[in-house]
């Protein structure tokens, strides 16, 4: 592997001096479609409102990591509790045939550590989707669009001309809808990634969960209930996926900022997620997903050694607390 393509820990973000007030403008946009949505369907997050289904199960971090891996809770092998949840991407509460992004969200607990936001944390949340990265290089593009987005499709054509132009606006819509309706298989079946990074110890990375074959084949139907398919898996047995990492090398091939790029580098296994056999819909399943749907899951609810990173994620955090606050989680 060429020098310039090994971990390195030269990352370095680039804070625009404004970028604290337009993140608490993008909040404000945010909590004011919360509440539309909320008065629609009930008190509920802005984005990945529908939750699908949640599980429980362990975190095994693995022995014999290379160096750059070793930090927070990879430092040594261990068994850590986790709550996982599946969602739906989107404000509303679609049916789960409409073309969204999938979320797949862990809550590792047992972890004990400075926290990201200061103090201490005793748990920590790790965020996935079904893309390797984002559709958008930046917060200030995302926030736009979705909010045109949230106006219905007259109002999202017309920002995206203005914005883009006759000739870039078809070809950005073009490629929003080849995002959209990427195929997704399930969530044990699908690959998820962190798709922005985060701080692990002094290096920068990106995580992404790869499904085990002993999950099992895509199922045909599966589209008209994620949940449905992911509970008659664990019913059947457990589920595993392997947690990999990918690593910052330089600037020009692992960008921070820029969230709309995938990152060439090899990912290393680092941790193993096992979901044994349970009935999501039992009594005790669905008790754990009202507990899981209730928690405000959030990438920056972090030990300081997983900081989040890029301006996607810092505004994330302004995001999500008004979001949290605004459903009563923070």
């Amino acid at each position: 592997m060429p020098n310039d393509l090994l971990p390195s820990t030269e990352w370095l973000e680039q804070v625009a001096p404004d970028e604290d007030r337009r993140h608490a403008a993008y909040a404000e946009q945010f909590a004011a479609i919360q509440v539309r949505r909320s008065e629609r369907y009930g008190t509920g997050r802005a984005l990945h409102r529908k939750q699908l289904c949640a599980a429980h199960g362990t975190l095994e971090v693995l022995d014999g990591l290379p160096a750059f891996t070793r930090h927070g809770l990879f430092a040594v092998p261990h068994d850590f509790e986790v709550w996982v949840r599946l969602s739906n991407g989107g404000f509303d509460s679609a049916p789960d045939r409409v073309p969204d992004v999938r979320g797949f969200a862990m809550r590792v607990f047992g972890v004990q550590g400075p926290s990201a936001l200061g103090g201490t944390v005793d748990s920590q949340d790790f965020t996935l989707i079904n893309h390797e990265s984002f559709a958008f290089a930046n917060a200030d593009e995302f926030v736009h669009f979705a909010v045109a987005a949230s106006r219905g499709q007259g109002e999202l054509f017309k920002y995206v001309l203005k914005r883009y132009g006759l000739l870039g606006g078809p070809r950005k819509l073009g490629k929003l809808l080849r995002t959209q309706t990427k195929p997704f298989s399930g969530f044990a079946t699908e690959t998820l990634f962190s798709a922005v990074p985060m701080a692990n110890g002094p290096y920068a990375v990106r995580l992404r969960l790869l499904p085990s074959p002993a999950n099992g084949k895509p199922v045909p139907g599966a589209r008209e209930d994620w949940a449905g398919d992911f509970a008659a898996r664990l019913r059947e047995g457990p589920l595993h996926w392997d947690l990999q990492m990918q690593y910052f090398a330089t600037e020009e091939v692992t960008p921070i900022e820029d969230a709309s790029r995938s990152w060439p580098t090899p990912y290393t296994t680092v941790a193993r997620l096992m979901l044994p056999r349970q009935d999501i819909r039992s009594e005790d399943g669905q008790a754990l997903g009202r507990k899981v749907d209730a928690l405000a899951i959030d990438p920056w609810h972090a030990l300081a050694d997983h900081r989040p990173l890029g301006n996607v994620q810092r505004a994330r955090k302004v995001v999500y607390y008004a979001s949290q606050k605004a459903r009563g989680a923070a």
